[in-house]
């Protein structure tokens, strides 16, 4: 995958199907002749042109515009020619079929990409960015991925790399040169460096984890009794009336999936079936389902009555919801309370997953928060406990697209860092070898130290004019 390709590929960058506009586009060192045998024009480098586009037997296909980018001046580092014309399957393939027949091939998906990325128009981290731009689910979300595809992402990890190398390059030179033997005199100074270093890779992380959760969103699956209030909670989120709300239990059946945006953090809420024991088969088989989904959730919301004991609520939960599973009891209902009864308060703040009015139990640290899902009373107080436990900060400046790698990158190279500053004063060279290994996860980060094997993983998720 990484060797210099040398054939010419052919795609649809535009999406499929009908449309003001489709665009056809080929990359390689055969792009300009083939767009000449289509067009009839030998097209001026950055010049949109009007040509008829023609068949192999030369009859007209369409009427629309040539565009020729020159390499290296182009996106793929390659020639580029991009034929403009009506939108439309049939001349869309058409197109395609007469580049095929002229010597291009079908693109791989993400291959255009791929190809500026082995041509070094962008690093791994900006072609990851390309994806994560295409397939942003919100404005948050896109805004966090053009920051990546300018670059911000990738002068961060530049920075700590360049000043990983200073101090490789110091302990590694005295190893060399020991200087008959003396002692090790700069040891405060790279301990002082390291703990930099580690500095600023927390921060760095954290902005990785923000934005990682901003591209992935976070699963929630609403859990609980009949007649809780389940249902009602997830219209309440979504703000209009996905599912149906009866007095009726058992109700809800299958799961009900919802994507929703909450204050900036993309959320898919599962509306599950009650949780009971019952002899009908088709309740049964809905209890199944929402025991899966339960399963897969980052996060379930256990929802009970609030006037069902707490400590009752707590064991229903843990034993349908299993000790692997983070949880959070909502108390729903407490509209129904009256305006003289005691609310679920914030009582204890020390613990990290809860967010301003959640109750923490005393039994153990799971959250607790009240909540009315028929008049919202609680909602803003849950989703932001949502934006907690997902480590998002809606307020965080600069925010860039970051993937689950990038975080597990991130954390190696701090964990290496942490070893090698334990070494500084005992083994230098043990300190160094874990340096070495530090810049080597970095390295994965922008692909300059990156396998074939996850190459074609990354690439794999691209639509195919990428």
């Amino acid at each position: 995958m990484r060797e210099q390709r040398d054939d010419t590929i052919a795609a649809l960058a535009t999406a499929p199907g009908s449309g003001a506009v489709a665009i056809v586009r080929l990359s390689g060192p055969a792009a300009r002749a083939i767009g000449a045998a289509i067009t009839g024009v030998d097209a001026r480098p950055r010049y949109a042109e009007v040509c008829t586009f023609r068949g192999a037997a030369g009859e007209p296909l369409d009427r629309g515009l040539v565009l020729y980018f020159p390499g290296p001046r182009s996106y793929t580092g390659e020639d580029v020619v991009e034929l403009h014309g009506h939108g439309g399957r049939v001349v869309s393939d058409s197109l395609l079929a007469h580049a095929y027949a002229l010597g291009a091939r079908p693109a791989e998906p993400g291959e255009f990409t791929l190809r500026a990325f082995l041509n070094d128009k962008l690093d791994l981290l900006q072609a990851e960015a390309v994806a994560d731009l295409v397939a942003s689910g919100s404005a948050s979300a896109a805004r966090a991925a053009l920051r990546s595809l300018d670059g911000q992402f990738s002068v961060h990890v530049a920075t700590i790399q360049a000043a990983l190398t200073q101090l490789r390059v110091k302990i590694e030179a005295w190893l060399d040169f020991p200087e008959e033997e003396l002692p090790f005199d700069a040891g405060e100074e790279c301990a002082a460096a390291i703990d930099t270093l580690l500095d600023h890779l927390e921060a760095l992380g954290r902005e990785a984890r923000s934005g990682a959760v901003l591209r992935d969103g976070l699963s929630v699956a609403i859990a609980g009794p009949p007649n809780a209030g389940k249902s009602s909670l997830l219209n309440r989120l979504a703000r209009y009336d996905a599912a149906i709300v009866t007095d009726i239990p058992g109700t809800t059946r299958d799961p009900l999936r919802e994507h929703l945006t909450l204050d900036g953090l993309p959320v898919t809420v599962i509306d599950t079936a009650g949780m009971r024991d019952s002899a009908d088969p088709v309740e049964r088989e809905g209890l199944r389902r929402a025991r899966l989904e339960v399963g897969r959730a980052d996060r379930v919301l256990w929802v009970v009555d609030v006037r069902e004991p707490l400590a009752a609520a707590l064991a229903a939960a843990r034993e349908n919801v299993g000790a692997d599973r983070p949880f959070t009891v909502l108390r729903n209902k407490v509209d129904l309370l009256g305006a003289g009864a005691e609310r679920p308060s914030a009582e204890r703040a020390e613990n990290t997953h809860a967010a301003p009015g959640a109750t923490m139990t005393e039994a153990a640290d799971v959250p607790v928060l009240g909540i009315s899902a028929r008049t919202g009373e609680g909602i803003d107080a849950l989703i932001a406990h949502l934006h907690s436990v997902a480590g998002y900060d809606a307020r965080a400046p600069g925010t860039f697209s970051a993937r689950r790698r990038h975080v597990a990158a991130l954390e190696r190279a701090r964990g290496r860092l942490v070893a090698a500053r334990a070494e500084l004063g005992t083994a230098l060279e043990l300190a160094a070898e874990e340096l070495r290994g530090a810049q080597a996860a970095l390295g994965e980060l922008t692909g300059e130290l990156t396998s074939d094997d996850l190459l074609g993983e990354i690439f794999a998720t691209f639509c195919i004019g990428k």
